[in-house]
């Protein structure tokens, strides 16, 4: 017997609606997890509701649970936190982070699923994909004692970034955005903040994450002699302009990608997906991570409240979606 649950589409860009789905019991193997909370990453998926993925992309973005195709209409989505109703006796109650998309309920392998520590509230563990992403970049950018660092860009990533490097003994880590507000969160998060008219030079490491031409311009040109950026700034269709000339190659500059969809070649060897995501949620027992999340919204009201992200009239890091379906034992 199926049972009725609900998803959020991308019904084409710019517009998203609730569609109703029906569920079949879960098999040998599989869990049905009912949700409690999902994340809205304002980068990656408001491009994605914009319509902005290369058609070059679209495998390669392929979100793991995602239905339908580029540009729309598609199911979209990747941070996932929900009890599970069904399945496994040792899984049975315990509260779980899965790479899915907006929806009330779903089924999944067993192994698709990764327990949240008791230690870590269910409406945080939704950061556990964001902050997988910032421990990657970090097993790429290999920072080391006593570093002079910036990350130019203060939006989830990269306040995520600066969170686990605020951790770093005797490095210097300043957060650097246009938003002035974002000083309030670095401040939260135990590391300095700059305007970029403002942003310290002669730093050994920059990690990008803006988004934008002038950020990478920017974190080019906060470099020291041989520093290198990573950059984690996702472009989607866009171009990017930025001055290769200049002192690019007299100071010997490196501009380096970091991706989450690939273990760091760093850890490769040594660590597996999952021992990254664990890794991940085991840090989130820290509550600083909380002034990553900073908006809340009700599942059904979705379809209004997305073009607002996507277009900066709602403003926030990390969007929690709050589910208030009753358990299926009620």
């Amino acid at each position: 017997m199926t049972r009725a649950a609900q998803a959020f589409w991308f019904s084409s860009p710019g517009v998203g609606e609730i569609r109703p789905v029906d569920l079949a019991p879960p098999g040998p193997g599989e869990v049905e997890v009912r949700t409690l909370f999902s994340g809205v990453s304002r980068g990656t998926e408001t491009l994605v509701f914009r319509g902005g993925v290369p058609e070059s992309q679209h495998e390669l973005m392929r979100a793991p649970f995602q239905e339908g195709d580029f540009p729309a209409p598609v199911k979209y989505g990747y941070l996932n936190v929900g009890v599970v109703e069904q399945g496994p006796p040792e899984l049975l109650g315990r509260t779980v982070f899965t790479l899915f998309p907006h929806q009330t309920r779903f089924v999944v392998p067993a192994g698709a699923v990764t327990v949240v520590p008791e230690a870590v509230p269910a409406g945080r563990a939704i950061l556990a994909g964001t902050v997988e992403t910032a421990v990657n970049a970090l097993w790429d950018a290999a920072p080391l004692i006593g570093d002079r660092i910036a990350v130019v860009g203060g939006g989830m990533v990269g306040c995520a970034v600066a969170a686990l490097l605020a951790r770093f003994p005797a490095v210097r880590v300043q957060l650097v955005d246009v938003d002035p507000s974002r000083a309030a969160v670095a401040a939260a998060l135990g590391v300095e903040f700059a305007r970029p008219e403002d942003a310290t030079p002669g730093c050994d490491l920059v990690v990008h994450t803006s988004g934008t031409d002038s950020g990478l311009t920017l974190a080019l040109e906060l470099l020291a002699a041989e520093g290198e950026v990573v950059e984690l700034s996702w472009y989607g269709d866009r171009r990017v302009s930025v001055p290769l000339g200049e002192f690019f190659h007299s100071r010997r500059l490196v501009v380096r990608s970091s991706q989450v969809g690939m273990v760091s070649p760093a850890r490769r060897s040594r660590r597996a997906f999952a021992d990254r995501l664990a890794l991940a949620l085991d840090l989130l027992a820290d509550p600083v991570f909380d002034t990553l999340i900073t908006g809340e919204c009700a599942f059904e009201d979705l379809p209004s409240v997305l073009p607002e992200l996507a277009s900066g009239d709602i403003p926030a890091l990390c969007h929690r979606v709050v589910y208030q379906e009753v358990p299926c034992s009620a």
